[in-house]
């Protein structure tokens, strides 16, 4: 019951929106009485915490497969930011920023589990593409990893980038070339011109 709730409030957190979303709501979508979701969450901004963990544990698990297989790190990238869009969803709730005024323990929270994942993967795949000439040599890494979490929560500010003019999924394509394009090789840049050419 428990993965039940988190599944379903997941789902219905990242179409409407943390603030929206109701624990009436999520009791009606599932067919059971509030009492029951306050049995193992006892305030929504539990629930709240947990489902943005989730969530986070699912991307992370999702990421972690992809980077085992080892591909060309270029690649890698692509596979990963169509992975995450896929299942963050591209909807105009701007769930971050729901997540960030409404819940800010849970925000920050998630914020420094997302820093380690991203600083530990975004290294590892600059590294690996240094090894194989994709990207270029003796760059500042941990420098990198760190401007690039920082780009990647900026694109999510949408006082920034208003939801009505960039859609989650434009911002995430002009971020990844805008951050390939500083780090590669020409032989890189071959790469990438490549897998920008097949979307």
């Amino acid at each position: 019951m428990r993965d039940d709730i988190l599944n379903t409030a997941a789902e219905m957190f990242l179409n409407y929106g943390f603030k929206s979303v109701t624990m009436d709501d999520i009791a009606e979508r599932m067919g059971i009485s509030k009492k029951t979701i306050y049995t193992h969450y006892s305030t929504k901004s539990k629930l709240v915490l947990a489902t943005s963990h989730h969530v986070f544990e699912n991307i992370n698990c999702g990421i972690e497969q992809i980077r085992e297989k080892k591909q060309n790190p270029i690649k890698e990238n692509f596979e990963i930011k169509r992975f995450v869009i896929h299942h963050l969803k591209d909807e105009k709730t701007s769930p971050n920023f729901q997540l960030q005024k409404y819940y800010p323990k849970a925000f920050e929270s998630l914020k420094n589990k997302q820093f380690e994942l991203l600083d530990n993967c975004i290294s590892d795949n600059i590294n690996r593409g240094i090894e194989s000439g994709d990207y270029r040599k003796d760059m500042p890494i941990e420098f990198i990893s760190r401007i690039h979490f920082v780009g990647m929560m900026g694109i999510k500010d949408t006082n920034l980038f208003p939801v009505e003019k960039y859609s989650h999924a434009k911002l995430m394509d002009y971020f990844l070339e805008y951050h390939l394009r500083a780090i590669c090789t020409p032989k890189g840049i071959e790469t990438l011109e490549e897998l920008l050419n097949e979307k």
